[in-house]
């Protein structure tokens, strides 16, 4: 049985940028790679040096892409420079009703709770009930289940929500939700759908054009970080490359 209580966590940043997670469950709290400490003292020291030893961290509250990145990962997850134009693309808001196809290790559902909050929903389907559970864990830990319903399910062969304002798809064979996503989509509601490989998009664009789908179109975010030091400015030479081609479309009722 999952818990539902959120779990109060800090963020533990060393110079290096490297991050640990600080669960302060319990009044003493075990820190992998870091050590013992009162989670009292952890609590005054937020948003200054902490110090332990020869090593000092920087105590910070997680924000949603700090939950994404550390979260519990059993699936590979939609990274935090896909998720942000998913977002963007599907116009999810505060407020929303968003189904997710394809939970995963809810990384992606982390995000879209995130943004229809306080008072949207987000449904969430999975065939595996082990990608659920740990999709649940991480969505509770970080303090948004009640904006969330899990569900085990095919949602290819069919879901029950309708009037959704988005469904997000991060499966092998979107094509074959899209009828799902179509009948659960409200007029003028966002598909928007993650594929690793081209293939996947071609199929998934051919469906999207036999259903009553516009505005339809495929991206690929390249990230490149910029360095800046004080003898120059340059590109970093180990650039974010190919993740994954993000697929949209617009439902509407007619078309030309």
């Amino acid at each position: 049985m999952v818990s539902t209580k959120p779990q109060e966590r800090l963020v533990l940043l060393e110079p290096s940028g490297t991050k640990h997670i600080a669960r302060l469950d319990q009044e003493t709290v075990k820190i992998p790679a870091v050590g013992v400490v009162r989670a009292e003292t952890l609590r005054k020291m937020v948003g200054r040096r902490w110090t332990v030893g020869d090593r000092s961290f920087l105590v910070l509250r997680p924000s949603i892409r700090d939950e994404v990145e550390l979260l519990q990962r059993q699936a590979q997850i939609i990274g935090t420079k896909d998720a942000p134009v998913l977002l963007w693309n599907c116009d999810v808001k505060a407020g929303d009703f968003v189904v997710e196809i394809g939970a995963g290790s809810g990384a992606m559902t982390l995000a879209l709770a995130h943004a229809v909050s306080p008072k949207g929903r987000v449904v969430t389907y999975d065939l595996r009930e082990d990608f659920l559970e740990q999709a649940r864990r991480n969505v509770v830990t970080a303090g948004l289940g009640d904006r969330v319903e899990f569900r085990i399910g095919d949602a290819r062969t069919g879901i029950a929500e309708r009037d959704a304002d988005a469904v997000i798809l991060d499966i092998p064979d979107p094509w074959e939700a899209v009828g799902s996503a179509s009948d659960a989509l409200r007029a003028c509601g966002h598909f928007g759908s993650y594929s690793p490989n081209g293939e996947q998009v071609n199929r998934t664009v051919k469906a999207l054009r036999a259903g009553t789908f516009v505005e339809i179109r495929s991206v690929e975010i390249i990230e490149r970080e910029i360095v800046a030091h004080e003898s120059g400015t340059h590109p970093s030479f180990a650039p974010l490359g190919h993740t994954g081609y993000l697929t949209f479309a617009r439902k509407v009722l007619d078309t030309f």
